[in-house]
């Protein structure tokens, strides 16, 4: 059968995080950190390259499975002519090593159910040498080192260079699996109770999950993306990672695969929002905290991504021994992009930084002069061409998009100003850069006789990030000029009923063979920008049809294709869930948010 991304569900302790196939398979798993290399990627290969599955002996696919409510616990039930079967899957919140607990539970009749554990790490490379010790099997090549424990106690023996295990559940029997990492030259871990560990980790997920204000429609779906933006945060730094995988293909057989497994400075306005607006003010001052610390020293050298503690290098290679998921291929660790310019990033951390002053969160003392620095750059480099939000690798632009985030990072220093007179900073100069900028911007980044601004100066190319202009503020909803851009955006970007980011085939401003699917994102902000401009009962309807794309445990890829019905792109994406949270509470939050 082909693979689909959607076949998968997320599992994490806010430090990594894997991925759960309908058949019960661990697919992707990266230990100890999200960014560490995976000891099971059959997700970009085949079974060779390493998976844990556990399922009834014989057993395709699940009837059934769904996430305990307000919780990133897993429960997979399997159907089968001897009864009825259940896997519950999660991985506890960890003290210091990471843990997998899979527990198996007898439901109906007597089921023999199968263990196969395929360890391979180093993105499937490396086969570990197997030994037994103390009731357990471990693991060990270089510097990992994986325990494997049964409780209580199944045989397992080693075959097809796998560690196996089978045995027969009567109703109501459990035999639950406890998987775990350390650093192979350590002694290891204390032992985790899989039991008090599912207990545990039930109750605390509800219990961060009622934290949540909002209370209007789609909440279970708003409460389910605030748990998946939990689960891609780095819990140690506050860090939130764009998903969960990388070189998922946004083009089966193509090579749109890059890895997200790092955190862009383009999300942080719009996962601030969403954890402020939602009630989530710790997630949000730790995300804050996240971006001071990496984005400060020198404002010329800010990137527009870093790794989960900050980390700046971040080289990109090819992994030529994976084949890819769907034959789509080269498989990439580590981004290229991280050594762009892009001018917008100034403004989002501008407006992050405002936004968390604004909402009460704790300044930190530094914090102005972060911003200080920034603006001092920016006024001096705000005119050179960059690759843009998009990260194209056909060269640098003047792209319009761009532009507007260095007024709205000239804006926000001015308003914080304005309203904070205890802050020393160049006033005159700032408010001279803001109507400068809007000036250009509207005298070459508009096309009169399309009535729409444009991806670049002088171009006639669209782009989806334009619909943030009413957003951020740098005209008002009701002007002629954003309501034409809304209205050309959607009709020439639109795909399926949904919205492309910008045309793929121009090549030249692309630098990729063409083709991708509908973005999420932009047709949430599509949702935003019809709401924002009176037309809210077309928002709704896009949004009805937006949350009609998650698979059947509420997540969202980066990307979906509406010839097939597929998602596509990295999984699950912050920034699709992201959009949810916030166009659910533009549309909904005002009349029934609590």
């Amino acid at each position: 059968m082909d693979p689909r991304i959607e076949d998968y569900a997320l599992i994490g302790d806010e430090q990594t995080a894997a991925l759960v196939g309908r058949d019960g398979s661990i697919d992707w798993l990266c230990l100890p950190r999200f960014d560490s290399g995976a000891c099971f990627a059959k997700l970009l290969g085949d079974g060779n390259h390493g998976y844990w599955r556990i399922a009834p002996r014989g057993a395709d696919t699940c009837a059934r499975r769904a996430y305990r409510s307000d919780t990133l616990v897993l429960d997979t039930e399997w159907e089968t002519t001897d009864g009825t079967v259940r896997v519950t899957d999660l991985m506890p919140q960890r003290d210091r090593a990471p843990d997998v607990v899979r527990i198996a539970e007898g439901v109906r009749g007597r089921v023999t159910v199968r263990s196969t554990l395929r360890l391979r790490f180093d993105y499937g490379s490396i086969m570990p040498w197997v030994r037994r010790s103390d009731g357990h099997r471990v693991a060990v090549a270089g510097p990992d080192s994986v325990w494997l424990r049964s409780e209580p106690a199944v045989r397992t023996w080693g075959e097809d260079y796998g560690t196996h295990a089978e045995f027969t559940l009567g109703e109501g029997d459990r035999v639950a699996f406890v998987l775990t990492w350390h650093p192979s030259h350590e002694r290891r871990p204390p032992l985790t109770d899989p039991y008090e560990a599912l207990e545990s980790s039930v109750t605390d997920w509800r219990r961060w999950a009622r934290e949540c204000r909002y209370d209007g429609p789609y909440r279970d779906l708003v409460v389910r993306s605030l748990i998946t933006l939990k689960a891609l945060t780095y819990a140690p730094t506050g860090g939130i990672v764009a998903a969960a995988t990388t070189s998922l293909p946004e083009r089966p057989g193509g090579v749109r695969n890059w890895d997200y497994r790092y955190c862009w400075l383009r999300d942080s306005t719009l996962t601030l929002g969403a954890l402020l607006t939602a009630g989530y003010h710790n997630e949000a001052e730790a995300w804050r905290d996240w971006l001071l610390r990496a984005v400060a020293g020198d404002p010329a050298d800010l990137q527009i991504m870093y790794g989960v503690a900050g980390e700046r290098r971040l080289p990109e290679r090819e992994l030529p021994w994976l084949p890819g998921f769907a034959r789509s291929c080269p498989v990439r660790i580590g981004n290229g992009a991280v050594d762009q310019l892009q001018l917008d990033v100034y403004g989002e951390v501008m407006d992050s930084l405002s936004l968390a002053r604004a909402s009460g969160l704790p300044t930190r003392p530094h914090m102005w002069a972060i911003q200080r620095a920034l603006m001092q750059f920016l006024a001096a480099a705000w005119r050179q061409p960059d690759e843009g939000l998009w990260e194209v690798r056909g060269g640098r632009r003047q792209f319009v998009h761009s532009k507007v985030m260095v007024w709205v990072a000239a804006d926000r220093a001015v308003r914080t100003l304005e309203q904070h007179k205890e802050l020393d900073g160049d006033l005159e100069g700032w408010r001279g850069l803001r109507d400068e900028v809007h000036r250009e911007v509207c005298e070459k980044g508009f096309d009169p006789e399309r009535a729409t601004f444009t991806q670049c100066y002088g171009s006639r190319e669209l782009d989806a990030a334009l619909l943030l202009i009413p957003r951020v503020g740098f005209l008002p909803a009701d002007d002629p000029r954003v309501i034409g851009t809304v209205d050309a955006i959607r009709d020439g970007l639109g795909h399926g009923g949904f919205l492309r980011r910008y045309d793929t085939g121009d090549s030249v401003v692309d630098g990729l063979p063409s083709g991708e699917g509908a973005f999420l994102a932009c047709s949430f902000w599509l949702a935003d920008a019809l709401h924002m401009t009176g037309r809210t009962k077309e928002a709704r309807e896009l949004f009805d049809r937006l949350v009609g794309l998650v698979n059947d445990v509420g997540l969202l890829a980066e990307e979906y294709d509406p010839v097939t019905g597929r998602q596509l792109g990295n999984f699950p994406q912050a920034f699709s869930h992201i959009g949810l949270v916030n166009t659910a509470l533009t549309l909904f939050g005002d009349d029934e948010a609590g």
